[in-house]
């Protein structure tokens, strides 16, 4: 616990078990909160949210065996997002370590593909400088999760405890400060550019770089996008904003990494969802990447100059010296880049057309404007979040929290537990659709007993809407394992737990339920009844260039 409270853990996520009981009781010690979830990945998902929105690491305990493999989809989700989160999991005591003991799994070699590192602790005398090992390697470099393993007659020991200094691992040492010339042959690039395109992505928020960035952009006059996880790294209303790029981006965001001379990336991955078919990806352009993790260099992409380093260290430095060499560029340089920008915005801008029935995309507008865009919103997996991206606009950093990545449906909930016990006084809003939202529904009973005013959208098409998207557009409408007609009556599921259940299934009844929900004092889920058959416009289908959009 010395070390935890070291560390500045205040939270901790986890549902209890026999191995890990003498932990739980010596938290009772402390004033550490222990938020009790009702199943281990609810755990591992909260620890998600509460370490992106508070900036800093997330810690999650759960128990040996079932407790230690129900965190694997939110420590998978974790790494791919690179998100800095500590899992201590319960283990058999030592003695029984491949007995095949109750409860005894090899945690650490499941976790070991999706994990930054994680660790079988073997001492009692080794466990705070692993503990600090852990949280140095989590948060450090290209965050990702670690993993800790505790068997349980470790956990019992005792050993005398002297504070430590921050670890020094000859053979962990990221790269934060870039390479000058690197740098200066960006410089060069920009300095020629006609039609540059800035593409921000996570490791913009990872690294605090939003202000930087910011900054890069203006002095560029170059318009700028990001990827999912990026959203929030540039101000969504802003001149220069495109929208988000890739298989549902927007037309012009397409279009202009499409045509542009110079891309631009920063803190990317050059995913397969934001690429398309890579052959085509930014056909006429010469790429800077800058990343700190050097193995996502040319990993998706090749790039004509590779920088490896933080990514506000970065931009700081290249905005230096775009002024120390005096490299002026003016707004009316830009104008014909800009004049054709409007046109792919004005000819294909983001459109829907609310009828009879409600549209998923009003839902989201009338909570962007009843909210002032000033929510932390945090999403589960398919449309909805394809809407949130698209309709919710993110001004600022560590509000748009999704899982990228992996994709796992189930996320939202439990992450905006995270969310809110990380920043209290803030509204955390969960943009769910019918399907994942079940996956993780038991944890609004969490948010009711630890008084967590988190707020859940749904947008319920009765459909697994992004799969049925698909069967519908590639499958003839033969919706195969989709069709979710058959579910509960979530408001009166809500109530059943203890939270405001409410239901719209007019249009006008949108705002009015949006009103409710979000100004009620404790949780609360809605339930928008939506068009069932609404697709996410634009999309590119598999294999295609991101410039071949099927279009609304």
């Amino acid at each position: 616990m010395a070390v935890l409270k070291e560390e500045g853990v205040d939270t901790v996520f986890g549902f209890p078990g026999g191995v890990i009981i003498d932990i739980h009781d010596e938290m009772t010690r402390t004033d550490i909160q222990h938020i009790l979830v009702r199943h281990e990945q609810g755990a591992a998902h909260a620890a998600d949210g509460y370490a992106r929105a508070k900036g800093s690491v997330g810690v999650c305990l759960v128990t040996s065996g079932p407790g230690a493999t129900n965190i694997v989809s939110g420590l998978a989700s974790a790494y791919m997002d690179s998100i800095p989160v500590v899992a201590l999991t319960g283990q058999v005591p030592t003695k029984l370590i491949g007995n095949d003991a109750f409860q005894e799994v090899d945690i650490v070699g499941i976790t070991r593909p999706c994990t930054k590192h994680n660790y079988l602790v073997k001492r009692t005398d080794d466990l705070a400088r692993v503990l600090k090992e852990a949280f140095h390697i989590a948060r450090s470099g290209r965050p990702g999760p670690v993993l800790v393993d505790l068997p349980k007659d470790v956990t019992q020991g005792k050993a005398k405890y002297k504070p430590l200094p921050e670890p020094r691992m000859p053979s962990y040492n990221p790269t934060y400060n870039p390479n000058i010339k690197q740098l200066r042959r960006a410089v060069d690039l920009i300095r020629e550019a006609e039609r540059p395109v800035v593409f921000s992505g996570g490791g913009v928020i990872l690294s605090g770089a939003s202000k930087e960035l910011t900054e890069f952009a203006r002095k560029l006059h170059a318009p700028v996008t990001a990827s999912l996880m990026g959203l929030g790294s540039f101000p969504g209303t802003d001149p220069l904003w495109l929208g988000m790029p890739g298989m549902h981006g927007t037309y012009r965001a397409n279009m202009a990494i499409g045509a542009c001379d110079l891309l631009i990336g920063i803190g990317v991955r050059f995913d397969d969802r934001v690429t398309g078919t890579v052959e085509t990806f930014a056909p006429n352009a010469k790429i800077i990447h800058v990343d700190i993790d050097p193995t996502s260099i040319s990993k998706n992409i090749p790039v004509t100059v590779p920088i490896v380093g933080d990514c506000k260290s970065a931009l700081r430095r290249l905005n230096s010296l775009l002024n120390e060499e005096k490299v002026k560029i003016t707004k009316k340089s830009r104008k014909p880049w800009f004049d054709q920008i409007e046109k792919w915005k004005s000819t294909q801008p983001l459109r829907y057309e609310q009828e009879d029935v409600i549209k998923p995309q009003y839902v989201i507008e009338k909570l962007y404007e009843l909210t002032k865009g000033k929510a932390i919103i945090t999403t589960e997996v398919g449309q909805n979040q394809m809407w949130a991206a698209q309709y919710y606009h993110f001004d600022r950093p560590n509000c748009f929290i999704t899982s990228g990545g992996l994709g796992c449906m189930g996320f939202g909930l439990p992450a905006a537990i995270g969310a809110q016990t990380a920043c209290p006084d803030r509204l955390v809003v969960d943009v769910a659709g019918d399907g994942s939202i079940q996956m993780n529904i038991q944890e609004l009973a969490t948010a009711v007993q630890y008084r967590l005013p988190v707020k859940v959208v749904i947008l319920n098409n009765r459909y697994l809407g992004m799969v049925r998207q698909w069967q519908e557009l590639f499958y003839e409408k033969r919706y195969a394992a989709t069709d979710l007609e058959h579910g509960p009556d979530f408001a009166k599921l809500a109530e059943a737990y203890g939270a405001l259940g409410l239901k719209a299934t007019k249009p006008q009844e949108v705002v009015s339920v949006l009103k409710q929900g979000l100004e009620s004092p404790g949780p609360a889920m809605m339930d928008f009844w939506v068009a069932r058959e609404e697709c996410v416009y634009p999309m590119v289908p598999a294999g295609a260039s991101i410039t071949e959009m099927l279009l609304a």
